[in-house]
């Protein structure tokens, strides 16, 4: 094997480590990977791969930045192309969106956003829908830095979205950037992750001399004062360029390019320590998402403890009882259960397992996962070819910059936009004319909780803090934690009042509940409400009619009968 780089990248978690040792040495090779020189292990991959499988189980993650100019009318497009691409995470720059709060752009891709002006600045992070449940906090320090932090399988991941001042502006504002991104990295724990995906707006220069330890040599332009503070930002930080460290064509290096400047100003930054987990960083071509920039993806492996999933919460579909056909044949599974009785049994554990186990054969269970989402309903084929035309364009541009295919991209460009207007105006006046229906009106509340839902940073509380602010992620130290809590509230001494003595207890006879009040307290509920632990909603006693009625009234009398006895 050829090796075309001896580029070295200090590793401190493994000592002794030096250019001289007989064994194998960590090497960046032409390829973008790690290649090994030096005593080969017998096996290759297969026993590397064994090794890996014994210690752990292994979770891949994409993770790129990209300044998209503008985030107004491109988040279905850009979702397209992270699921393209297979991007998992991306760090965007440049939204020009208003607000703070987080968004569904389509695919089940999520946008965390935040910025004070519509017309500059702005940053965000896109998830994939399955890493949306993991986030566990959201930090929104300024319209130039987001932060946002992910536990995925007991790795605690941060993801930092920063976007610097452009060359012309003042020294005071790029200071103040830098300090923003200083408390961020101070406030993470060392033994978390951290992945940063910034546009720095400067060069850090080809070449690496004096600063091995935070980047390699695989670089465009010259160094300039914005590149000189992203160095000293990763020596404060012990952190690593990545885009640096591996040989890539010039094509798949330069990350800005408008007119005939080719420059690499958008990075990616880890810490040292694991540098190893990244196995490869380049820039994505062919893509017309923004105009000027281009994306950075890196390919990050975690090792993770192995865990147990937890598992898909399946529910009956009680609602079909709605249905006059439904509810017939429920009654009629139910009364071949019970033997042919018309009568409910005594037994309330028996009688509800034999409701349940009936609506399950019956009615049938849901999948577990949530539905499509409506934001980009509009999506349709027409506005995939035109985006799918667009982005051929830009590629022919790329490749060869004449005039004639400069205006083909441009005139792409504005019938992209005509027709996603066309498209989402087209399906809302299709929802504006249901309203007057109640499929539309259901139709209309399905998105406002959806809209809400998605707006909400964190889904469910998934870990907890300690005493000293450390996140916990295993069942045992959480369970551990809740035990301390309670302990120290329920312990607490409160001042008491005093039991008044004398009182005189009213002893009397309560009378027994009627079947007539049983049948008008099931009237009076309402149906399509949440289930109770029994799992067991109104509906089905509705649909059971008066074999409901006398086996709650029977039931009830008996509670009430074993508490007049206590």
């Amino acid at each position: 094997m050829r090796i075309v780089s001896t580029n070295f990248i200090p590793d401190r978690s493994r000592p002794g480590l030096t250019t001289t040792a007989i064994g194998a040495v960590d090497l960046q090779g032409a390829s973008g990977n790690w290649a090994t020189v030096g005593r080969r292990s017998r096996g290759g991959r297969r026993v590397r791969r064994q090794r890996e499988k014994r210690k752990g189980k292994s979770v891949g993650l994409r993770i790129g930045t990209l300044n998209v100019g503008t985030m107004t009318g491109k988040g279905r497009e850009l979702a397209d192309m992270m699921e393209r691409r297979k991007v998992d995470i991306l760090c965007v720059q440049e939204t020009r969106w208003k607000g703070s709060k987080a968004r569904s752009i389509g695919a089940g891709f999520k946008l965390f956003y935040y910025g004070v002006d519509s017309k500059r600045n702005g940053v965000g992070v896109v998830l994939k829908e399955e890493f949306v449940r993991n986030v566990l906090e959201v930090k929104r320090v300024s319209d130039r830095v987001l932060s946002l932090k992910l536990e995925i399988e007991g790795v605690m991941l941060n993801v930092v979205s920063g976007y610097a001042p452009q060359v012309g502006c003042e020294l005071e504002e790029k200071e103040r950037f830098c300090s923003e991104l200083d408390e961020v990295m101070e406030s993470i724990p060392t033994g978390e992750r951290v992945v940063i995906g910034a546009d720095f707006n400067g060069h850090v220069g080809e070449g690496n001399t004096g600063d091995e330890e935070v980047m390699g040599k695989f670089v465009v332009k010259e160094r300039n004062l914005e590149g000189q503070m992203v160095v000293d930002f990763a020596k404060r930080m012990d952190m690593g360029v990545v885009n640096t460290y591996f040989q890539k064509r010039e094509e798949h290096r330069v990350t800005y390019k408008s007119g005939g400047r080719r420059t690499q100003v958008d990075y990616i930054l880890c810490r040292r320590g694991n540098l190893k987990e990244i196995s490869d960083c380049k820039v994505v071509v062919g893509e017309s998402v923004a105009r000027q920039h281009r994306m950075v993806v890196c390919r990050m492996t975690l090792m993770v403890c192995k865990t147990k999933r937890s598992k898909i919460e399946k529910k009956t579909k009680w609602w079909k009882l709605k249905k006059e056909e439904c509810c017939e044949e429920f009654r009629q599974k139910l009364r071949q259960a019970l033997g042919g009785q018309v009568v409910l049994p005594d037994d309330w554990e028996a009688t509800a397992e034999v409701i349940r186990e009936t609506g399950r054969k019956v009615l049938g269970v849901s999948s577990g996962r949530r539905k499509e989402d409506k934001e980009t309903w509009w999506w349709n084929e027409e506005v995939q070819d035109s985006i799918q035309r667009k982005r051929l364009a830009k590629k022919k541009w790329d490749m060869d910059r004449t005039e004639e295919n400069r205006q083909e991209y441009k005139e792409l460009q504005r019938r992209v936009k005509r027709e996603v207007s066309k498209a989402k105006q087209k399906a809302y006046d299709e929802l504006y004319t249901r309203l007057d229906t109640r499929e539309g009106q259901k139709d209309l509340y399905r998105l406002a909780r959806q809209r809400d839902r998605d707006g909400k940073d964190v889904q469910q509380v998934r870990v907890i803090k300690d005493r000293d602010g450390r996140v916990l992620t295993s069942e045992e130290s959480v369970q551990r934690r809740w035990k301390e809590y309670f302990e120290e509230l329920m312990n607490e001494e409160n001042e008491r009042e005093k039991r008044v003595e004398g009182v005189n207890s009213v002893e009397q006879k309560v009378d027994k509940i009627r079947k007539d009040e049983v049948r008008k307290a099931l009237k009076r509920m309402k149906s399509g409400k949440a289930v109770g632990p029994d799992d067991l909603p109104v509906e089905v006693w509705k649909c059971l009619g008066e074999a409901a009625v006398e086996f709650l009234t029977s039931l009830f009398n008996r509670v009430l009968e074993k508490l007049q006895q206590l």
